[in-house]
């Protein structure tokens, strides 16, 4: 795409969305037009995807969507419920797996035979990325059940937690400190004592940093282990997404602007979402995997995650990122064992990031994975899993030998709780 096509693209996106903004029907005209033009900026070969689709009916392609719904079980785990309160009384939404008590070995087992109080259990909090939510760790989640503690939890405005009372009430904007926050308000509700391992995705990551950021004395006193996967300590502002320059250039000057506007009429940007979800199926799969042969009930699976973010979330999350710099904030993470983990064809968050991150922590445990994007570990969760379980036996969260099952499986581990 040429520079002049790029903005020209944008500038129609820009003034679709202005022109349409006191007529409904114009309005939802204007949507699909700015959605469309900015998926072409998004992936540089959009065209290509709404060919794809033009040559398989509609009503087929809602059909083969029904049956990879029903055939994937994929985000059906559940866990103990419980509720925490963030600092502006958003109510986040979490859930326990307990250890399972016959898989409890050593002194805490003996300890418990004996009538004495066992110490609290290692608990590993998982953090969830933009757009997503605590269903996107399935298969690590399946394959850690009974054998280690674990917490789950939904970012404000995500899953099951509810919308930000800062951002629904006063208009405020979302930062990534105020993400901290909410991590340590679920810490002290789902976890508050014990050893902890932190693992956070991409914007998980970056909330794990800004906790360590601003309670550094949690991370000395109680953090035994960090997992950082496919997220980045700053300078988000210049990835490119995969796209020539004159595009990325054109998306980060219109994009702020239309989605501040998109998110205002959120009701209506919504039906005309959903009229071009099939074009948008192509740029999530895109930029969430890497490898030509995903199973397609997994790409369905991340696709239903990104479409049940509301329009106006994504608006009001998205200028957090370039704000983001918590290079410094690495610093509270050295000594503790720390897996940093990205796929290599990642491009939302590049693998670059990653090993930017693991330069600044010399001591951590650097994997990059070929043939996977930014959703790594639903796209290779074996690799991850592995990769977390060595990196809990290290933290001492789990004995040696332990076995962690599950990985690509949702035959026996992965059953509703």
């Amino acid at each position: 795409m040429t520079e002049s096509s790029a903005e020209a693209a944008a500038s129609a996106a820009t003034a679709a969305v202005a022109s349409a903004a006191g007529a409904s029907g114009g309005w939802r005209r204007a949507t699909g037009i700015a959605g469309v033009a900015i998926g072409v900026l998004a992936t540089g070969a959009a065209a290509g995807v709404a060919i794809e689709r033009m040559t398989v009916g509609r009503g087929m392609r809602r059909k083969a969507r029904l049956v990879l719904d029903s055939a994937g079980p994929y985000g059906t785990l559940r866990g103990t419920p419980g509720r925490a309160y963030a600092e502006d009384g958003t109510e986040l939404y979490y859930e326990v797996d307990d250890v399972d008590p016959a898989q409890e070995t050593g002194p805490a087992r003996r300890r418990r035979l004996f009538g004495r109080t066992s110490p609290a259990p290692v608990t590993v909090v998982f953090s969830h990325g933009y757009c997503l939510n605590q269903d996107s760790w399935h298969f690590q989640r399946a394959a850690l059940r009974g054998v280690v503690r674990t917490v789950h939890w939904d970012q404000r405005s995500h899953g099951r937690s509810a919308r930000g009372a800062a951002q629904l009430e006063r208009g405020e904007p979302v930062t990534i400190e105020q993400l901290g926050r909410d991590l340590k308000a679920v810490i002290d509700a789902a976890a508050p004592e014990g050893p902890l391992v932190l693992v956070g995705h991409s914007m998980g990551g970056m909330t794990v940093m800004a906790l360590a950021d601003q309670y550094p004395e949690l991370v000395r006193d109680r953090v035994v282990g960090v997992a950082l996967v496919g997220t980045s300590s700053g300078r988000l502002g210049e990835v490119n997404f995969g796209l020539p320059v004159a595009g990325v250039n054109a998306v980060r000057r219109v994009l702020p602007g239309v989605l501040k506007a998109l998110g205002q009429r959120a009701e209506l940007v919504e039906k005309g979402r959903r009229a071009t979800a099939d074009l948008f199926a192509g740029i999530i799969k895109r930029y969430s995997f890497a490898s030509r042969d995903v199973d397609p009930a997994i790409a369905r699976f991340a696709e239903r995650m990104i479409e049940s973010t509301p329009i106006d979330v994504v608006a009001e999350y998205y200028p957090a990122f370039n704000d983001h710099d918590k290079t410094e904030a690495l610093a509270h993470f050295a000594g503790l064992p720390v897996l940093v983990l990205a796929g290599v064809q990642d491009l939302v968050t590049p693998s670059e990031h990653s090993e930017a991150i693991a330069d600044a922590l010399p001591d951590a445990e650097l994997v990059l994975v070929p043939d996977a994007g930014h959703l790594v570990m639903l796209e290779q969760p074996e690799v991850v899993t592995d990769r977390l379980a060595d990196l809990l036996t290290r933290a001492g969260a789990v004995p040696a030998g332990a076995t962690v099952g599950g990985y690509g499986s949702t035959s026996s581990t992965a059953q509703p709780g």
